[in-house]
């Protein structure tokens, strides 16, 4: 390689040969310049230290003197020899105007006549020769003596020779010699690398064949239908090929000016100043749609600037745009189908067909349905529609808002669209006589605003159709075509489905939510032993098994009751009101908690004998229930449950605790006996009964959800019923996921003076003295109106429990809502209301009391039992 660059016959080969003489001449002329400038510098030098030398002699204190004197050489000489020494020059003479020497190293020239140059200096000036004498080429230098009086006494001329001058320049000629051949060495090694590496990137060509290689690239360059352009650090055109000047329309001076003062368009122009990295860049010129990329000179040490790279893609970009529209449009069908019917809601669904069309087809678009197929009915055909959503771009379209009530003239494209069944396009509404006549006021508003286009699309569902949907244009200037009503239709058609799916459901969600609401109480009794609030919330899909009751006893009980099936739908739904009527049922025997419970858990069990798998039907797979007894007289609870969470309790003084009760199995499982646990509460406490969807959902454990009821109840100390299910509720979402049902009862306490009790002996003879008692304890109460009729009520429980029980007999005045009297004995022995015949002598005690009274019953304590009457207060 060396030989071939040294050689000439290549590029590198003729650059390392002229590089080598251009070094080889610049260090001559180093070496010449430098000699040149040391004699230059010898010459100054020896003018510049013999002036020096002969203005300090000329003007040292005894020269002028000297001169005056009757031997001058002999006072001159010495010091002129003492001088010449200590400076260094050759010689230091000192003459009288007529130029004769006092002076001289030479002792044999005193008294000779100056050779030189002296007239300026007798005139006061200052003389310097270069003259070549018997010592060499020497530099001398005259000037005058003046004595006291300014005049000429003499002259003093010192002279020193180059050569002694020039001397140190002489020694170092060798070593800038030395210099000089190291630095051309250096050099000659640098261009023989540089000449390596344009040799390695020449490939070792010639001259000849790099021009050749030279118009080569520039035919390529202009030959090649891709423009490009190279626009140099400062913004100026340095090249563009013929492609570049066609597609640009450049001016033929386009190179070396700047871009912008080329005629581009702004954005154009704007790019190339730049210099910016742009890949694929897309770019209107004119008519023609260029692709542009653009890259920076500079990236790896290259020159400022950017090269510039442009391609004609009008007509792929044609074929790419029909390419990317039915990609997209797949991808809103692919949306359609994962973004359409997420949920059972039709309302929804129709929101999710207007969202998903805005803005990627349509600007506006409107969905209309049936009202009927709102409520979950089949739609009934030639009955008005409802805007069941509407969305677009921009919220002020004059269109119809979302739940106006819509009936469509037969002209309309929508009108004809649910009568015949197909999809209508309108392309121009400014045209179209039959559209505008749905609302003539309305339409000028909907052309002003811009909207020009329209496609008209029936719900279709099988053979029912549930609306129609609209979709609306004003961006777009051209019109809905036939590709595009083809794609509304398929949209629609998907939405459809979803639509029927959710009315069905609606209709099915209705008819059990219509089956729960008759199953749950709508009213509350009346009571007065609790100040009752409730709350009831369904789930957010399907109704559940959760129940709730307020059951009036006798003696002024209440008993509560919460209860819930597992799962949901219209079988949970029925089993809730069977076991809540056998609740009712089973309450109106005054039966324990616990033996309620038993007599409700075997219900369970024989409903789900009688419901097998085989006869379609499902069993049923759990249920749970809690049942309280609240006696306002001895504020006295009992309760007892099945696998139900246990209630809370707030007492008055703001303390919250869950009541520990023992836990009973869920209801149907049968074996194990349920146990009643009893405490006394005490006035004004909060007694908190619910299901478990209060404390327990998806996202939270039952024990965050007690904690969370607890601190609610703790937060309201003293609130109202009716304050505390607020509190309660506001800490859930607005739709649980499982139903919730909630009771907040606050007790009262039937006073003292309200109640009046006696015991009676078991002898005939005491039943005057109660009615005597009795009716000073009504006259009391100022209820002298019902004395009568109590007195005759209690006379003939009293006699029976007499005649027919065992003592101990008590009697018992209940003042509350009603007027309850109670007669209680040791026996468990039932009285039966039975007609007596015409010659029987008794038999028609209790036929009185269930004339007189309004309700009457009998009721079992562990002691025996309590017969009781009501009457209503006057």
């Amino acid at each position: 390689m060396l030989r071939s660059a040294v050689s000439g016959r290549s590029v590198a080969g003729q650059v390392f040969l002229l590089q080598v003489v251009i070094v080889l001449l610049l260090v001559v002329s180093a070496v010449v310049a430098q000699v040149l400038q040391v004699r230059h510098d010898s010459d100054l030098e020896a003018t510049n230290r013999s002036l020096a030398v002969a203005e300090t002699f000329a003007n040292a204190p005894g020269t002028a003197a000297a001169l005056r004197s009757p031997d001058p050489t002999a006072v001159l000489q010495p010091r002129a020899e003492a001088t010449r020494k200590a400076t260094g020059v050759d010689f230091v003479v000192v003459m009288n105007t007529d130029g004769v020497r006092y002076t001289h190293p030479r002792t044999d020239r005193i008294g000779r006549r100056f050779v030189g140059t002296i007239a300026p200096a007798l005139a006061g000036g200052t003389v310097t020769e270069h003259i070549t004498g018997t010592i060499g080429p020497l530099v001398q230098v005259v000037v005058p003596v003046r004595d006291r009086a300014g005049k000429v006494a003499g002259l003093v001329s010192a002279g020193i020779t180059t050569a002694h001058v020039g001397g140190a320049a002489d020694q170092q000629l060798p070593l800038l010699l030395a210099a000089a051949a190291a630095a051309l060495a250096l050099a000659t090694a640098g261009t023989a690398l540089v000449s390596r590496r344009l040799l390695r990137q020449t490939r070792g060509l010639g001259p000849y064949e790099m021009t050749r290689m030279y118009e080569h690239h520039d035919a390529v360059l202009h030959a090649v239908r891709e423009g490009v352009l190279i626009v140099g650090g400062d913004g100026r055109l340095l090249l563009a090929n013929d492609e570049a000047h066609r597609l640009l329309d450049l001016p033929e001076d386009a190179e070396r000016r700047h871009v912008l003062e080329l005629g581009l368009d702004d954005e154009t122009a704007g790019l190339l100043a730049s210099g910016r990295i742009a890949t694929d860049e897309v770019h209107l010129v004119k008519d023609r749609l260029l692709a542009v990329n653009q890259r920076p000179t500079d990236l790896r040490g290259g020159p400022a600037g950017s090269v510039t790279t442009l391609r004609d893609s009008t007509e792929l970009r044609a074929v790419s745009g029909r390419a990317e529209v039915a990609r997209e449009r797949l991808n809103m069908l692919y949306d359609a189908g994962v973004g359409i019917g997420t949920s059972l809601d039709v309302t929804r669904t129709a929101e999710e067909l207007a969202q998903l069309a805005v803005p990627r087809f349509a600007d506006f678009a409107t969905v209309d349905l049936f009202d009927a197929v709102l409520s979950g009915e089949e739609p009934r055909p030639g009955t008005a529609l409802r805007r069941a959503a509407c969305a677009g771009i921009r919220k002020d379209a004059p269109l119809y808002p979302a739940g106006d009530r819509i009936r469509f003239v037969p002209t309309s494209p929508q009108a004809r669209s649910l009568v015949t069944g197909q999809s209508l396009v309108e392309p121009r509404l400014r045209t179209s006589p039959g559209w505008r006549a749905q609302d003539l006021e309305r339409s000028d508003q909907v052309l002003a605003y811009g909207i020009h286009s329209l496609i008209a699309v029936p719900l279709r569902a099988g053979s029912l159709v549930l609306g129609v949907a609209t979709f609306w244009r004003s961006e777009k200037p051209q019109p809905f075509d036939t590709e595009e009503l083809a794609l509304a239709e398929e949209l629609v058609a998907r939405a459809a489905v979803s639509i029927d799916n959710a009315r069905r459901y609606t209709r099915e969600h209705s008819m059990a939510v219509t089956l729960q609401r008759s199953l749950l109480p709508r009213t509350l009794p009346e009571q007065g032993a609790l100040d009752i609030a409730y709350r009831y919330l369904p789930a957010q899909a399907g109704v559940g098994g959760d129940w709730f009751d307020v059951l009036p006893l006798s003696g002024a009980r209440v008993a509560l009751v919460v209860g819930d099936v597992v799962g949901h739908g219209l079988h949970a739904a029925a089993t809730m009101g069977r076991l809540r009527t056998a609740v009712h049922n089973f309450s109106s025997l005054d039966l324990p908690p616990d033996e309620l419970l038993a007599l409700l858990d075997e219900l369970v069990g024989r409903i789900d004998q009688d419901e097998t798998p085989a006869t379609g039907a499902a069993v049923v797979t759990g249920a749970t229930c809690l049942y309280a007894i609240y006696d306002p007289v001895s504020r006295r609870c009992s309760m007892a449950r099945a696998g139900h969470p246990p209630p809370a309790l707030a007492r008055p003084d703001g303390s919250v605790e869950f009541l520990d009760l023992p836990a009973g199995p869920p209801l149907g499982l049968g074996g194990l006996p349920f146990e009643t646990a009893e405490l006394e509460l005490p006035e004004d406490s909060r007694l908190v009964l619910y299901t478990d969807g209060l404390v327990e959902d998806r996202e939270r454990d039952i024990d965050e959800g007690l904690g969370l009821l607890r601190d609610a109840l703790l937060r309201t100390p003293g609130a109202s019923p009716e304050d505390t299910c607020r509190t309660v509720l506001d800490r859930l979402p607005a739709r649980p996921s499982d139903d919730v049902a909630l009771i907040v009862a606050r007790t009262r306490v039937l006073g003292g003076d309200r109640v009046a009790q006696w015991q009676v002996p078991s002898e005939p003879a005491a039943v005057s003295e109660v009615r005597a008692s009795v009716t000073r304890e009504l006259s009391g109460w100022g209820l002298e109106d019902l004395a009568f009729t109590t007195e005759l009520i209690l006379s003939e429980l009293v006699t029976n429990a007499i005649r027919y029980g065992r003592g101990p007999i008590g009697v018992r005045l209940l003042r509350d809502r009603t007027l309850i009297c109670e007669v209680s004995d040791r026996s468990t022995t039932s009285p039966h209301l039975r007609y007596a015949g015409s010659t029987d002598e008794g038999g028609r005690g209790l036929f009185l009391v269930a004339q007189l009274a309004e309700r009457w019953g009998t009721r079992y304590t562990p002691q025996g039992k309590v017969i009781w009457a009501e009457q209503p207060l006057p």
